[in-house]
């Protein structure tokens, strides 16, 4: 009698060979505009992420202003707190990341990335709305968490969808697009926080202004296809084979001649034996204990200075209109980081690329804790954040090529998740520094996770430039 492991295996077997030949085919084509143009679709849902994350730190002085949240609480773990605020964000995307990362690998790539972005929206929209601190902290985290979804199936997406060749270039535009909405965010909170429009407190326009957006969504949807590798992984062989041919046919018209031939017998082949416990085990247990300790790490340093900008601007006495500028002066270099590592993203390799931005980070990190005119504060301040961006590209790119196609939703949601722990947490730790030591004293502590991470991705980061996702993930 067959058992089910024999089925799975024989199902394996018989479809290894068609397997072999749709990623080899993916992994073939030349870069065209249709190539750019699927990047480019996904990139601008994860606008939405960007400007939502950043928002958190620029919107902060209006709910204070509101009156809804204190500037100062007795205990920063008050729920009327700027930190309780930050905690709702970052919990959301802990549960998003970790509780709901397995539904772009049960459900599709192409439907969740819809349904995450959807149910974001609706949230924020409610949050715009209430008059209250709770009410606003239970509406940030349900954004959160469709936001969570979103982010885990965008990297999913792109590592899954571009050939071998283009893999860094396509997340350096993963970068680069959404990180346009930094500036957007920090110019409309510049303008309409300290002012009510139509009698309505400004930080609400903010908010609805994200949402707007989403009627972009279904657009969105009709210019990407579904990852012809999660279809193999379903045993969905003859709709992969489909799905690539179109694009094939696409990029072959485009390309304007013959594609390169493909070279099946190089490949490796996704499987469908996979299973969530094989985080856990060789060779991935080693990079999922330092993916997760990354993610823990780096977020506190990343969100300690993007998300407190303004109010680490306040602590050196700026008031509430200068923080904001000047802020907003400072995120102009956010889109720039990736932009500036385009053309060489898949010629450094991507654990050296992580070690070096963070290594800047901290180093500029120091210089701008010692500054006290605007001028030293801007000029630095651009550099963090352009330091900040290439690390977050890279990590971005590296995290997403570390596991197979089977599990890849499910484990960078895992390792991924450990980011928005950290997170909900960073926001306390920020706020007991910036009190206690003042904005000196965030600084130096972001400088020792940069350290840290430089530490552990430099000493335990495998090698991945040039690579095809099953070959790394052999």
């Amino acid at each position: 009698m067959q058992t089910a492991s024999t089925r799975t295996r024989t199902l394996a077997a018989d479809h290894e060979p068609a397997a072999r030949a749709i990623v080899a085919r993916l992994d073939r084509l030349p870069a065209t505009r249709h190539i750019w143009s699927i990047v480019l679709l996904l990139s601008l849902g994860g606008c939405f992420e960007f400007y939502d994350l950043f928002m958190t730190g620029y919107i902060a002085p209006g709910l204070i202003a509101s009156g809804l949240f204190a500037k100062a609480s007795t205990s920063i773990f008050a729920l009327n707190s700027i930190a309780s605020f930050v905690a709702a964000t970052f919990t959301g995307l802990f549960i998003g990341t970790l509780g709901l990362g397995f539904l772009a690998d049960r459900f599709g790539r192409r439907r969740i990335f819809v349904v995450a972005l959807l149910a974001y929206t609706a949230a924020s929209v409610l949050m715009a709305f209430q008059q209250s601190a709770l009410g606003v902290n239970v509406f940030r985290l349900l954004a959160g968490i469709g936001l969570g979804v979103e982010m885990v199936t965008i990297n999913t997406y792109v590592a899954e969808l571009m050939p071998k060749n283009l893999r860094g270039r396509a997340f350096a535009i993963t970068q680069i697009v959404p990180y346009c909405a930094v500036p957007a965010v920090a110019l409309m909170s510049w303008w309409l926080v300290p002012m009510h429009p139509l009698g309505i407190d400004g930080w609400r326009w903010v908010v609805l202004a994200s949402a707007a957006g989403a009627a972009l969504v279904w657009l969105i949807r009709l210019g990407i296809p579904e990852s012809p590798r999660w279809l193999v992984t379903q045993g969905r062989l003859d709709e992969a084979a489909r799905v690539t041919e179109k694009i094939e046919r696409i990029v072959a018209r485009q390309h304007g001649g013959a594609l390169p031939e493909p070279a099946p017998q190089e490949h490796a082949a996704p499987t469908i034996e996979r299973r969530f416990r094989d985080v856990l085990k060789a060779p991935y247990l080693n990079r999922t204990v330092m993916l997760s300790l990354f993610n823990a790490i780096q977020v506190i340093g990343f969100y300690g200075f993007s998300n407190w900008i303004p109010s680490l601007l306040a602590s050196k006495g700026f008031g509430l209109v200068h923080s904001l500028q000047y802020s907003f002066m400072m995120s102009i270099a956010l889109p720039f980081g990736p932009a500036l590592f385009f053309y060489f993203a898949d010629k450094v390799e991507r654990k050296w690329s992580l070690v070096g931005a963070a290594g800047a980070a901290a180093a500029f990190g120091l210089l701008f804790a010692n500054q006290t005119g605007a001028a030293g504060l801007i000029a630095f301040g651009l550099f963090m954040n352009l330091s900040l961006t290439i690390m977050s590209y890279s990590f971005q790119t590296y995290q997403s090529e570390l596991y197979p196609t089977e599990i890849r939703a499910r484990a960078i949601g895992f390792v991924y998740s450990w980011s928005r722990l950290s997170a909900i947490f960073s926001g306390f730790v920020v706020a007991f520094f910036l009190r206690d030591f003042g904005a000196s004293g965030v600084f130096y502590m972001i400088t020792g996770c940069m350290v840290l991470v430089m530490l552990l991705i430099g000493i335990m980061g495998p090698s991945t430039k040039g690579l095809a996702l099953e070959d790394i993930n052999r």
